[in-house]
């Protein structure tokens, strides 16, 4: 287990640099226990200089996050007792209720979409129903416009990504049975944006696991990932001619994935987790152009980690670095609640946040489990950034147990407190 040092501030966990000793502390906003999302992001929505936070309706301001705003309709209630009456109450059925309900919100992400120098809101809806991004009113009263760009968003794992380097992200996503990605025309990216299909029919449906895209061959192109293997991007994209398909064991389908070079040798492993409602977290190496290794960071049991860390349900991921070493770190965590109190593996168990800090020494790479937090988990998304400004990635949650955002800081200690405070290996 983990050893570690719970402070008012947080749960401490450390940076395993050796030359500073720092420690990084995660101190937790509970914005509500309301639950309306199962993702969220942020960004400056006032401009007044300080990071605020959105997720499902609101956007909450910074630098306190304790005064709300509403971005689109936030009528949506439910009835439940409390001391043997009815009462209803805001948002969807989640921990507040005692039972399970799913909202019409299942990502967020922020982008200028309509290039006026103001922050937007794109919401990934209910999986294969629509997505759409609200326009900022520039502190004007009143609801944001919707734009209703994609009728059909399949997949659990969407997100935005630029796919043909023009500078400007597409959303990747599925729909109709077809992986693929959908591109605006960015004179007008309130129109409907165009679906680029990039595969042949298929088994993918609206509740499909896992979905991602990186350059996996090299060639400067990004391809498309899926549980069961990539999809090369050819040089010449137009949206009808399939890509080409190459099997890999990329697990049995879990969060977002992504490419990165783990070990240093100059090609393109994957990140993703092996089961959205199971257990597994891996780094898949690419051994050799398209040959792969599945290397465990954590599995169903504890001894399958060399810290003996298990937790289930990793259904979101996110790669950031965390410590400032310029390596990405994962940031991932248990999804509460995803299908209920009682389905899946331990739904019941702590709803942890954890960030995976990426160490190299020579060919030898480990991923150092820190705990941020026992009490929040993820949803279907989880999102690093600077939200404050002050130089340090903090994190960003919505599910059922409301909205958080973990705000992070780091201390210079001595070696003596740092050493102690280190994550403890399985003898």
């Amino acid at each position: 287990m983990l050893k570690h040092i719970l402070l008012a501030t947080g749960l401490w966990t450390l940076s395993l640099t050796a030359v500073d000793h720092k420690i990084h502390t995660w101190t937790k906003h509970h914005l509500t226990p309301h639950f309306w999302s199962e993702g969220g992001h942020f960004g400056d929505f006032n401009k007044d200089g300080q990071g605020d936070v959105v997720v499902g309706p609101y956007w909450y301001a910074g630098p306190d996050f304790k005064k709300r705003h509403t971005i689109y309709d936030d009528s949506t209630t439910f009835e439940m007792l409390k001391d043997g009456k009815k009462i209803r109450v805001a948002g969807y059925k989640g921990e507040l209720s005692g039972g399970n309900g799913y909202s019409n919100n299942f990502l967020t992400y922020t982008y200028d979409f309509n290039s006026d120098g103001w922050k937007d809101v794109l919401v990934f809806g209910w999986p294969g129903k629509d997505t759409t991004w609200y326009e900022n009113p520039k502190n004007k009263k009143g609801l944001w416009k919707g734009h209703n760009i994609f009728p059909v968003s399949d997949g659990e794992s969407p997100r935005l990504e630029d796919m043909n380097d023009d500078g400007k992200p597409e959303i990747l996503v599925f729909r109709d049975k077809h992986l693929g990605y959908g591109q605006a025309d960015w004179n007008d990216p309130t129109k409907e944006w165009k679906f680029i299909k990039i595969s042949t029919p298929g088994k993918w449906h609206r509740y499909s696991h896992g979905y991602g895209a990186g350059d996996v061959n090299g060639d400067g192109r990004k391809d498309i990932l899926e549980a069961a293997g990539w999809w090369e991007q050819p040089e010449n994209v137009d949206g009808t001619t399939p890509w080409k398909f190459h099997a890999a064991p990329f697990g049995a389908g879990g969060a977002q994935m992504y490419t990165y070079d783990v070990d240093a040798d100059g090609d393109a492993d994957i990140i993703t987790s092996l089961a959205a409602h199971g257990y597994g977290l891996a780094w898949i190496e690419q051994t050799a152009p398209n040959q792969w290794k599945q290397n465990t960071i954590i599995n169903a049991k504890p001894e399958e980690s060399p810290y003996g860390i298990k937790f289930s349900q990793l259904h979101a991921i996110d790669l950031a670095d965390i410590d400032g070493d310029g390596l990405l770190d994962i940031i991932t965590g248990k999804r509460f609640w995803a299908h209920g109190p009682k389905k899946d593996q331990e739904p019941n168990a702590p709803a942890v946040l954890y960030w995976f800090q990426l160490t190299r020494k020579g060919k030898a790479v480990e991923y150092i489990p820190h705990q941020i937090d026992d009490n929040s988990g993820v949803g279907t998304q989880v999102a690093a950034g600077d939200v404050n400004g002050d130089g340090t990635l903090d994190i960003v949650v919505g599910n059922k147990k409301g909205a958080f955002v973990h705000l992070h800081t780091v201390k210079k200690v001595s070696q003596k407190e740092w050493q102690a405070a280190q994550p403890k290996k399985l003898k």
